[in-house]
């Protein structure tokens, strides 16, 4: 018998099958084992793998062994269950909606995924939207922090996918800077979102989580005036290990004559952007500057992120780490202070020659803010500023980081939705799976004329949304 043939158990019966490579497996109430491995029943809701070799199966059987027994601390959670209110916003890989629990009428946010798009973009995706959809759905399961959100459940139909989180009523961080006079936080006020941002991602770091995604439109408001950091879709987790002294590589002396000139400047090979439409001429660094690398942990390569909001490292290719992070809270930083991202160009190609070649304009009176950015705008990661160091900057003197998170009054506090008059809503019940139904068709079309490259996350447009208040207790 050979690897591939893999045992599928039931409850009641046992099927032997032929695993093939490339083949997706379906089941609701099974899980694969490898032959040489002691057979278990479990019971998985609707299990969605692309086993390839015989290693790939016997890690996905080891997981979701360990999914199984965590399965049972989330209580059962189904659409009838859930009155949708409103739809609040639409990115690239699902929708998310402003649900009633039918119990106790408790608020919450149904980001949700359509199965019909998932299969749809299978042949560019290569079955990674549903890994990411497990991925973060666990992510969510292990937090215990006020400001990260609590997983309340799962919810899974045959035509969708998705979880129930915490609704946060104040909306995002963009959208509340677009509120101020001139687009702008004081220093003051920066810095108590600011302290936020770095315990919540201090606190992502210690699980060994990058984040992957910072940026104002993934950092809520919640009831409380605290901040929640959510979408954990582009995320990661990289293990701890042993630092890895590297010594210098000594080039072989070559008398011959240099065929460049020694100001000249060479092209990087570009491989992680081939879907990006960057070739490699578009991407240019001085041949002298050596490449970074962070020993403490492992490195991962994908390419993921916004691109503005993109560290340098992750452009070009190299292996990126926690470090990724501070970045992009360096130009969360920035748009802040200034109103606009710090290295924005006409197309994504200049935005990212700048990212990788100009140095951010902190223009301006010298202040500790200032000093802090460029700190963080560090394009040499391993020269970035590092977690204590940002905690110890003289931007922070003074904050007690262990009282900021229970501050009782925050710069700004939303209108609180446990009063019903203080929160326009739809009378209409939406029906969720029809309305991706019909929103997922319409993008197909668009898909196929070409009329949706690049979604970074709408509102959808016809409906209210409770989070665009315009009414916020100033401090």
């Amino acid at each position: 018998m050979s690897d591939e043939q893999v045992c599928y158990k039931f409850q009641t019966s046992t099927t032997r099958i032929l695993l093939l490579p490339n083949n997706i497996l379906y089941s609701t109430e099974a899980i694969l084992f490898r032959v040489n491995i002691t057979y278990t029943t479990v019971r998985i809701n609707h299990l969605h793998r692309q086993l390839t070799n015989s290693d790939t199966l016997f890690d996905a059987a080891a997981g979701m062994t360990d999914e199984y027994h965590q399965e049972q601390t989330l209580p059962p959670l189904h659409l009838k269950d859930l009155k949708a209110i409103s739809a609040l916003g639409r990115g690239a890989k699902g929708f998310v909606f402003l649900v009633q629990a039918e119990e106790d009428g408790e608020l919450l946010a149904l980001k949700a995924i359509s199965r019909a798009s998932v299969k749809r973009n299978k042949a560019k995706t290569d079955g990674s939207d549903y890994r990411r959809i497990w991925f973060e759905r666990n992510v969510l399961r292990s937090f215990q922090h006020p400001l990260l959100p609590k997983l309340h459940g799962v919810v899974s139909t045959e035509k969708i996918v998705g979880y129930v989180i915490d609704y946060c009523s104040g909306g995002d961080l963009n959208a509340l800077r677009n509120k101020q006079t001139e687009k702008m936080f004081s220093d003051d006020i920066i810095r108590f979102y600011a302290a936020e941002l770095v315990l919540a991602l201090e606190y992502l770091h210690g699980l060994g989580i990058v984040y992957r995604d910072l940026k104002p439109e993934n950092v809520m408001i919640q009831e409380n005036g605290h901040i929640m950091l959510i979408d954990f879709d582009l995320s990661t987790k990289l293990s701890t290990k042993t630092p890895e002294i590297r010594q210098p590589i000594e080039k072989p002396r070559d008398n011959s004559p240099d065929p460049m000139p020694k100001n000249a400047k060479k092209f990087k090979p570009f491989h992680m952007l081939c879907n990006s439409g960057i070739s490699p001429e578009d991407i240019v660094h001085q041949a002298d500057r050596p490449l970074s690398r962070s020993s403490s942990v492992e490195k991962t390569n994908s390419f993921v992120g916004t691109e503005d909001y993109v560290a340098p490292e992750v452009i070009i290719g190299n292996g990126h780490d926690f470090s990724v992070d501070w970045w992009s809270l360096g130009v969360m930083l920035y748009e802040m202070l200034y109103g606009k991202t710090p290295f924005r160009g006409s197309n994504r190609k200049e935005t990212f020659y700048r990212i990788l070649s100009k140095p951010p304009d902190l223009s301006g009176e010298a202040t500790a803010l200032r000093d802090l950015i460029g700190k963080l705008l560090e394009k040499d990661p391993q020269q970035r500023i590092s977690m204590q160091e940002i905690k110890g900057h003289k931007f922070f003197r003074g904050v007690d980081w262990e009282s900021i998170i229970k501050m009782p009054r925050p710069p700004f506090i939303p209108v609180s939705t446990r009063d019903f008059e203080a929160v326009k809503v739809n009378d209409k019940e939406i029906e969720v799976e029809s309305y991706m139904e019909g929103t997922v068709a319409e993008l197909k079309v668009k898909d196929s004329e070409g009329e949706n490259m690049n979604i970074r996350g709408v509102w959808v447009e016809g409906l209210n949304h409770p989070t665009q208040q315009e009414h916020f207790l100033v401090f």
